[in-house]
């Protein structure tokens, strides 16, 4: 009995360890690496579309920026970013989403909090202005991890976030599109997007935002509001975005995959990363962007190109489509 009761206070010293071990280290650093969507955009669009792209991943970037300069929580800066990209027309989230084949908009989204591996998702909702905060509210308010379609919107309700007509989402230039039965944007690239942050206290985060697939049926579900699929975030390793064809995140766990390469191959995040692309993915299958817990960063993709930003503590402030 002695030795099972021994056994048993090691078991709980050795879990309490691991739990312990998933707090940052504060050092002052920061970082926050934003995405808009991997895929194929023509470097020839119009310079006024280029110029509103760059405008808008700078504006994201100012934002996260602001927030972990003055010592806010990753978990807040991934937030914040994201929502102002729902809101922003040019991407595939929120305001501006791609419709299915029945011609509305179903958006997804997803967040995780490195410190403990907490996380929420929503998925399938149809009135719900910024998904990404009601995935956050999944997180924190309720026992689950994911709520999808009438349910997630009935919680929305019950919490009072802000809810808006379905055709709100709808823009002229998606509804252009939708009706001529084109699946593929030309004029304007709409993507996914996604945020993954390191604050100052050592704590990393992730989330994801997306309307989905343009045409795609009802009810179809991707990577982005998938735990492990397309957002995941570990303080032990790091926290990861994805964005490109659903199904093959979701295949390969690629999120998790990149994290779990880290803690039990003990590879770099570079290295970890493009393990995943070139052992797991096939070309043109999209794009990822993550942040280890030292504050290394990686924008990666085998499309065309990938809107994406980054911003330090260390003076880093850029943003990149084709480069």
């Amino acid at each position: 009995m002695n030795k099972y009761f021994a056994a048993c206070v090691l078991l709980s010293l050795s879990i309490l360890i691991n739990i312990t071990a998933q707090t940052g280290q504060p050092n002052g650093k920061y970082v926050l690496v934003i995405h808009g969507g991997a895929g194929a955009v023509d470097a020839t669009l119009p310079d006024s579309i280029k110029n509103f792209y760059y405008s808008s991943l700078e504006e994201a970037l100012k934002i996260g920026e602001k927030i972990l300069k003055e010592n806010g929580t990753s978990l807040d800066a991934v937030e914040h970013v994201i929502r102002y990209l729902e809101d922003n027309p040019y991407f595939n989230a929120g305001k501006g989403a791609v419709l299915t084949s029945a011609g509305e908009a179903e958006l997804d989204a997803s967040i995780m909090d490195g410190k403990d591996l907490s996380c929420g998702a929503v998925s399938n909702v149809k009135t719900v202005k910024n998904p990404i905060s009601l995935a956050r509210k999944v997180m924190e308010k309720t026992p689950h991890v994911m709520l999808t379609s009438e349910g997630a919107e009935k919680f929305a309700a019950e919490i009072n976030l802000e809810l808006v007509e379905k055709d709100y989402f709808i823009t002229p230039r998606v509804k252009n599109n939708y009706e001529k039965g084109i699946k593929r944007l030309i004029e304007e690239k709409k993507g996914t997007v996604g945020v993954v942050a390191l604050d100052k206290k050592g704590n990393l985060a992730a989330g994801t935002s997306t309307g989905g697939m343009m045409l795609k049926m009802p009810g179809r579900v991707g990577d982005s509001p998938i735990i492990g699929a397309g957002t995941y975030a570990d303080n032990r390793a790091c926290a990861v975005s994805c964005t490109g064809r659903g199904e093959q995140y979701i295949k390969h766990a690629v999120a998790f995959n990149v994290s779990a390469l880290m803690l039990y191959k003990n590879l770099p995040l570079a290295e970890a990363v493009n393990e995943i692309f070139t052992e797991r993915l096939n070309p043109n299958d999209g794009g990822l962007i993550a942040v280890d817990k030292d504050g290394n960063y990686v924008m990666h993709y085998n499309t065309q190109s990938m809107f994406r930003g980054v911003v330090t503590s260390g003076g880093v402030f850029e943003t990149k489509i084709w480069e």
